[in-house]
């Protein structure tokens, strides 16, 4: 039998496991336009098709995403029908475990790996919501060029290459089918060059026939149900509830409020990358400070005492260690009563 339910923190998740929960948060479908020829289209053209196409083409495959020396193999079907997404990832490497979306619903089924809180899952990777929006000039941020043709899975795709204007981010290089801009292959590029993620379907196959079967939930486990917020340009800024970051790198705009259990937590996007900040009072076991890196994504820990209270600062995010860093330090705790934790 399967319960449902939510659970604690995904920081207990292996690298795998977390990665497989990080492909459920996708962005909410945009509306669809129409294409002209594909051919004699600039880097402008298909950006702006990366987006749209992610949700509203039907697929099956393989992908492999390499992070540093983590390399995990996923099995994915994907369908957009009558105007709702639904997707089914199966992990195939290590323990079973599968996750299912259906519209504004998702429900993870990972066995044998503890409970997790989907709400703490930092976006990332080639899915995240960061690479599906639109809201944002990206260009303003990084250099969009062509930079050829090439052939991935069996279809012929272009080659985009995004260079960071600065050097707080990350360059990326993106392949992109040609008939549907559907993202096939990508690279997060370090300013030397060094590919520091790779993700690349290894098979693919796209096509309308997609059957209901295909999304059915077939793993024995623990459900992990959440339902998605529509993303609306209108909503007001997540709050940051008792602190404030008084740096942050130019472009990066507050994205999304998620979960920090008794703290507080906003995430960062400029409309490609993305980083979150999490302000929480320090647990009473010791806890590592400084950064760590997998791949592209930095981990920087800092412990604060305020007013005789420690609290401690993370940043997680594809960005480089020395913009997290910068971010962390920028942080201001400036209302110890706003984390009800504290005396607890």
């Amino acid at each position: 039998m399967r319960k449902t339910g939510t659970g604690i923190t995904a920081r207990r998740l292996s690298p795998g496991r977390r990665l497989l929960c990080l492909f459920a948060i996708l962005a909410v479908f945009l509306p669809g336009q129409a294409f002209a020829d594909a051919d004699s289209k600039d880097a402008e053209y298909w950006l702006g098709r990366l987006g749209p196409a992610l949700n509203m083409t039907s697929y099956r495959g393989v992908f492999v995403y390499a992070r540093g020396d983590q390399v995990s193999s996923m099995q994915i079907a994907h369908r957009y029908q009558d105007g709702v997404v639904e997707e089914r990832l199966v992990p195939q490497d290590g323990a079973n475990g599968e996750i299912v979306r259906k519209g504004m619903r998702v429900v993870c089924v990972l066995p044998d790996h503890g409970r997790i809180q989907l709400d703490q899952v930092i976006p990332s990777g080639p899915f995240a919501e960061a690479f599906s929006s639109q809201l944002m000039p990206v260009s303003r941020w990084y250099q969009p060029e062509l930079a050829g043709d090439d052939r991935i899975a069996g279809y012929d795709v272009v080659k985009l290459a995004l260079k960071a204007k600065d050097g707080l981010r990350y360059s990326h290089q993106l392949w992109l089918e040609k008939s549907t801009g559907l993202l096939v292959k990508s690279h997060v590029r370090s300013s030397t060059g060094k590919v520091l993620e790779h993700f690349q379907f290894t098979s693919l196959e796209i096509t309308d026939r997609l059957s209901d079967s295909e999304f059915v939930i077939r793993t024995e486990g623990d459900e992990i149900a959440r339902e998605l917020a529509p993303k609306t340009t209108a909503s007001p800024a997540p709050r940051m509830d008792g602190w404030t970051l008084e740096w942050q790198p130019d472009g990066f705009i507050p994205a999304a409020a998620p979960r920090s259990g008794k703290g507080q937590a906003v995430a960062f996007s400029d409309g490609l990358a993305a980083f979150s900040v999490f302000v929480e009072p320090a647990r009473k076991i010791a806890m590592p400070t400084g950064a760590s890196r997998i791949g592209a994504t930095t981990v920087y820990m800092k412990q604060l005492e305020i007013d005789g209270v420690d609290f401690f600062v993370t940043v997680v995010g594809e960005i480089p260690p020395k913009t997290a860093r910068k971010v962390a330090e920028s942080v201001k705790v400036d209302d110890t009563l706003a984390f009800g934790a504290i005396g607890q």
